[in-house]
């Protein structure tokens, strides 16, 4: 090209608009500008390929992201690589250097690899201009002629260098942009999730367990403990099985206390208090707008406990497809938030607990077996009161202490009868019931001895023990025996003073689901209650002959 071709002047104002223009973009409008720029630069000086390649981070190529022919002749393919197919030309912008070649058919023998790719593509002249920010190399910005070969002029090198420089800057900017906007949306995601652990956290600090310590030294306990002794140190899945009340969550929770997990935190998800159509949010969370009412993203469960351990408790009894997902999790260590295509890998350690008979579930189809399997790598049962009876005491002297240091009560004697009374109790609600009871009874003992109003229900009417059972007679059908034998003596009251769900250890709302559950329902008629409430108990000759609270 000679200058009357184009007037270094109108090629200098030209550059100084385009320089402009990259001043004032935005970052997200630069690769726009850098097409446009390419454009007219391209159709301004009369060429026929306009080039702009960013190198990889390795350097050890550089990829095609802009590129521009005019019309008739085909571009080269964005993405395309420059490297392999150039390599002196290659070596010599990686040192920095304008490499010039005003005609490729004049090229020696030692750079055959490179003309057989300008016979290939049809390039008679080669330019191409490294260009770096701050001594860093970003990028080659090249020109190729295929209808003649061309001179480049150095006064027209120098300028295009000049433009060159500023889509480096461009380039450069942009991506910084790009990385702050990355990092400012990853502090933004951590942010939320220590925000959503943190309320989590802040409701556990406010919430404690059935007790802070396990009590006993019965065998039945002692070898639950040697279980949880052996397994916490590992990262294998446990499945905790046993009776509402029987200390489940403890279990869990001394798990985690000693495992090498314990400095993240334990969160701890109640399945059956799970909303079926918000069960999978809760547990994976969703972005903002996945449905109706989602007016922000949600961290779930499993991402709280990443690095951590997760306890499900009541596990059979979430919904058939949140089993699926939940599988996908325990194989593969990854999630999807609801209304999100995005993978998020999560390490969680995944504790669980049933008061069901699960494998009675695996073959009813309402639990998957794979996923059974799974989650009993390694099962612990845990005992009912009732067979464990000689913790009994130690546990009263426990619970009277923790209800002395809540309510400022102090309790120094239980009277022998008292004590023969408790142990001879069958306790369908375990632990829990007993600590209820002794609460209660510390609250209204009038001095430091320990009394127990009315009548424990079923003294003198023991729950079936073990050896009493029909064996023909299934886990759910003693169950509701019991459900409905307690709700007789509290004259079927389910809520306020006296109910059968204190007496059970339950939630009113977790004993009507058991309600519906095993089909108990209220006679049609019950027996009208006087305003004697002796009436609401059994006859005189089945009390126990001292004061107990109901």
């Amino acid at each position: 090209m000679s200058d009357e071709a184009y007037p270094l002047g109108r090629f200098d104002r030209l550059l100084a608009e385009l320089s402009a223009r990259f001043l004032s973009a935005l970052a997200d409008a630069v690769d726009g500008e850098i097409f446009s720029a390419l454009e007219r630069i391209g159709s301004f000086l009369n060429l026929d390929r306009v080039l702009l390649s960013e190198f990889t981070e390795d350097g050890s190529s550089a990829v095609v992201k802009h590129s521009w022919a005019p019309p008739g002749v085909v571009p080269i393919e964005v993405g395309s690589i420059m490297g392999p197919r150039l390599p002196r030309v290659f070596a010599g912008i990686r040192q920095g250097e304008v490499v010039r070649i005003p005609d490729t058919g004049a090229l020696t023998t030692d750079w055959d690899v490179d003309l057989q790719e300008f016979r290939r593509s049809g390039a008679k002249a080669h330019l191409s201009i490294p260009f770096a920010v701050a001594g860093a190399p970003v990028g080659v910005f090249t020109i190729v002629s295929i209808r003649c070969r061309q001179a480049w002029p150095d006064e027209q090198i120098e300028r295009l260098r000049l433009l060159a420089q500023v889509f480096a800057n461009a380039l450069s900017r942009r991506n910084m942009e790009r990385q702050l906007r990355s990092a400012l949306a990853n502090v933004e995601e951590l942010k939320n999730r220590l925000e959503a652990e943190n309320v989590y956290l802040r409701r556990e600090i406010g919430s404690t367990c059935d007790f802070e310590g396990i009590i006993g030294v019965s065998a039945a306990i002692e070898r639950v403990l040697a279980v949880v002794e052996q397994v916490a140190p590992t990262d294998a899945r446990v499945l905790i099985q046993g009776e509402t009340g029987t200390g489940k969550e403890l279990i869990a929770r001394s798990i985690h206390a000693r495992s090498s997990r314990s400095d993240r935190p334990l969160i701890i998800v109640n399945c059956a208090a799970l909303p079926s159509a918000l069960a999978e949010s809760e547990l994976f969370g969703h972005e903002k707008g996945a449905f109706t009412g989602a007016v922000s993203q949600r961290v779930g469960r499993f991402e709280l406990a990443d690095g951590g351990t997760i306890f499900l408790d009541e596990v059979g009894d979430l919904p058939l497809e949140i089993q699926a997902k939940l599988l996908r999790v325990l194989q593969e260590g990854e999630l999807e938030r609801l209304g999100s295509a995005k993978t998020r890998s999560v390490d969680v350690r995944v504790l669980a607990a049933t008061g069901k008979v699960l494998e009675r579930a695996v073959e009813e189809g309402s639990f998957r077996a794979d996923l059974f399997y799974r989650l009993r790598v390694v099962p612990i049962e845990l005992p009912p009161l009732r067979e464990r009876r000689g913790d009994i005491p130690a546990l009263v002297w426990y619970f009277i202490e923790k209800a002395r240091a809540r309510h400022g009560k102090v309790i120094r004697d239980v009277p022998a009868e008292v004590m023969d009374a408790l142990l001879a109790y069958d306790w369908p609600g375990n632990i829990r019931e007993l600590e209820n009871i002794i609460e209660r009874a510390t609250i209204l003992s009038p001095g430091s001895t320990l009394e127990i109003h009315d009548t424990l229900v079923g003294a003198g009417t023991p729950s079936p023990s073990p050896s009493s059972v029909d064996p023909e007679q299934d886990l759910s059908t003693i169950e509701r025996s019991h459900i409905i034998n307690v709700l007789e003596h509290c004259a079927w009251k389910i809520k306020g003073p006296g109910n059968a769900a204190e007496r059970l250890g339950l939630n009113p709302s977790t004993l009507r689901g058991r309600m519906r559950k095993l089909r108990i329902e209220r006679p049609p008629k019950m027996p009208n209650i006087g305003a004697d409430e002796s009436s609401n108990f059994p006859s005189t000759h089945h009390r126990v002959t001292m004061n107990y609270l109901l």
